[in-house]
């Protein structure tokens, strides 16, 4: 299906065959595996802080469910995924920024379901319209040249559709194992969620601390991302956790006043405060330079995207107006510049968002800059490795110079701000994973008209449960900030670091020394020859969050090595589809968990009445307890790793 000539290229299904494509039935699950992997996302992104493509896996189950319930054509399969696709997306962005609110001055009174709704919605719409001008550019002219790698390996998973049932059985049951594991552990209680050891303020590492959030969503994460990028995240985790915190504690236990910009005495501090009011902006000016590096270093990719758009826009009215094949239709131009006006006209005008004309302005100019930079990068290294982090970031950044300039320093400014960061963050997701769906489709012969449809209907449908899923899990876990009802809120890594880049450049109180120190670690890490962004991630989050990752980038390593130097498909794999399976398992039942916190039956929440309390009374043993089953579900993934390809299939 490749090669560099574009004219001899032929797609599974010819232009000029017309077979159901865009169906109800195809509509219908394509927006229910939107709201799912949508919600699903929302709860790995407050955890992780990253996300991973759910195009492959809902292909998959798409041909599963249909060959149940009566076969369907390959275009119908491929109006499944789009869709779905659209809702994890749309999701990721959200999740990136949104949860900021919580974390600015008065931002928190827009922290509800109608503005999340809206912004969602327009983020994502924008995604696609802006993505419609670039398709060809990119997905048909450059055909050859761009991989995309997660839309051609979901076009080859439609295309060996009779092999769906099987490929989709790993998939559930990974999906079964996760929720049977979480059920026990984190409903029943009969295990630690987070063993864990924090080492005495006494000796040679005070409050050096290890421990390792033992899910399967996360083992699944570092299988799919691999032992390369894990390792590097789990480095970044040591360093604080196990150097810094240590370093900070042995220096700081003899202060007799605060250290700003804490105003608590280091000796009073556990680890977790120290990191919260130390190491987070460590972290945060690492992820900054590391954004932005890799935003440099993608500049070549982003003027070589504008100049070829440009040209072919040109080239298309020169040629003037043409007969098109099925394969060749597109949303009409004019929908796109209608719609981008409309949109500036909505987001200035529409109560109860902190928006006005300028900051609509920048949405769409921003919106499609990054558009085009994310649309032509995940052509080159895929979706799950799209700097959306540093895109956001730089947008951030402009947006609060461009505030600075104008005046605009108050905290009212705050909000505003990090709504034109989110929804360049949603719209840039969305284009990323709309590439690679029109690439699929154009591999496959689909018509982009209906998948650029497709793709709305799906921003649409899972923007109704994406605002719900995140509201429920910071009332039932908390998100980002540690209080006496929520302990061990959700993290929100990358929503945290927003929130502290628009309030250092607005309110110009951010501690630079600290985040200058980050700056300086990443480019150390950068001129060692290693990517600093996952390290700087790394760095960010709880070693909680990325030691299970390692764990599960080193099952990667273990399979590849057991299969003798033969890497099974980074995409379509067993082991990769198995993860999956993992991850959406996992990811749901943490969200059950939080509806069963967060649900109250005679003034006391559900959960209550089905945990043991088994993993709270167990002690040093429980944790020996939990790392023994961990481990044996890692060994569950090594063994669905080596499944034989044709037994996979």
């Amino acid at each position: 299906m490749t090669g560099n000539n574009n004219a001899e290229f032929k797609p599974y299904i010819s232009a000029n065959d017309f077979i159901p494509e865009f169906t109800p039935k195809a509509i219908i699950l394509g927006a229910i595996f939107g709201i799912i992997f949508g919600a699903a996302t929302v709860y790995l992104g407050l955890k992780v802080g990253l996300t991973v493509s759910a195009s492959i896996p809902i292909a998959v189950l798409a041909i599963s469910v249909f060959k149940k319930i009566g076969n369907a054509t390959i275009l119908e399969n491929n109006i499944v995924q789009t869709i779905g696709s659209a809702g994890e997306s749309v999701a990721a962005g959200v999740v990136f920024t949104i949860p900021a609110l919580l974390f600015l001055p008065g931002g928190e009174d827009y922290f509800q379901y109608f503005q999340i709704f809206v912004l969602a919605l327009a983020g994502g719409i924008l995604g696609v319209l802006f993505m419609i001008p670039l398709r060809r550019s990119l997905i048909v002219k450059e055909h050859g040249n761009l991989p995309f790698p997660e839309g051609t390996a979901c076009a080859d998973v439609l295309i060996a559709g009779e092999k769906g049932g099987q490929l989709a059985r790993l998939v559930y049951y990974g999906l079964g194992i996760a929720f049977l594991y979480k059920l026990l552990m984190s409903i029943l209680g009969l295990w630690k969620d987070i063993p864990s050891y924090i080492f005495s303020r006494k000796s040679a590492l005070p409050n050096g601390t290890i421990n390792g959030e033992i899910t399967p969503e996360l083992l699944g994460v570092g299988y799919i991302i691999g032992p390369k990028i894990a390792g590097i995240m789990v480095a970044g985790g040591v360093l604080s956790w196990l150097v810094l915190i240590p370093l900070i504690t042995l220096l700081g236990d003899n202060l007799t006043t605060a250290f700003a910009p804490a105003t608590k005495l280091i000796s009073e501090m556990s680890a977790r405060e120290i990191w919260s009011n130390y190491i987070r902006y460590i972290g945060a000016g690492a992820v900054t330079f590391g954004g932005i590096i890799t935003l440099i270093r993608s500049f070549p990719t982003i003027i070589s995207a504008f100049t070829d758009s440009f040209k072919d826009l040109k080239d298309r009215k020169s040629n003037g107006p043409q007969e098109k094949l099925r394969t060749e239709k597109d949303i009409p131009l004019v929908f796109v510049l209608i719609g981008s006006v409309l949109l500036v006209i909505f987001m200035a005008l529409i109560p109860n968002i902190p928006t006005n004309f300028l900051s609509a302005i920048m949405i769409v100019v921003f919106g499609f800059f990054f558009v085009t930079v994310s649309s032509r990068i995940v052509g080159l290294i895929g979706s799950s490795s799209n700097p959306i982090s540093g895109m956001t970031i730089a947008t951030l950044m402009a947006t609060s110079l461009i505030f600075v300039g104008v005046g605009w320093t108050g905290d009212m400014y705050q909000p505003i701000a990090l709504v034109v960061g989110s929804i360049v963050c949603i719209a840039s997701a969305n284009a990323g994973a709309t590439s690679q769906d029109l690439k699929t489709g154009y591999l496959v012969g689909a018509s982009p008209v209906k998948q650029q449809l497709g793709l709305i209907i799906g921003v649409v449908a899972s923007s109704f449960i994406i605002g719900a899923t995140l509201l429920l899990l910071n009332d039932a876990l908390g998100i980002g900030v540690v209080t006496p009802e929520h302990p061990n809120p959700l993290p929100a890594p990358q929503a945290t670091l927003m929130a502290t880049v628009i309030k250092g450049l607005l309110s110009q109180n951010l501690p630079w020394g600290l985040v200058i120190t980050g700056m300086g670690i990443a480019a150390v890490v950068e001129l060692m020859g290693v990517r600093s962004l996952p390290f700087a991630v790394g760095a960010y989050l709880p070693l909680s969050t990325t030691s299970p990752i390692f764990i599960g980038g080193l099952v990667k390593l273990i399979t590849d090595k057991l299969r003798k130097g033969k890497t099974e498909d980074s995409e379509i794999g067993p082991g990769a589809l198995f993860s999956s399976g993992l991850i959406a398992g996992g990811a749901l039942t943490g969200i059950l968990v939080a509806v069963m916190v967060g649900s109250n039956w005679d003034g006391k929440p559900i959960i209550d009445y089905f945990n043991t309390g088994f993993a709270e009374s167990s002690g040093f043993i429980g944790d020996i307890l939990s790392m023994v089953l961990f481990f044996a579900l890692a060994g569950i993934l090594i063994k669905f790793s080596l499944t034989k390809e044709s037994k996979a299939k």
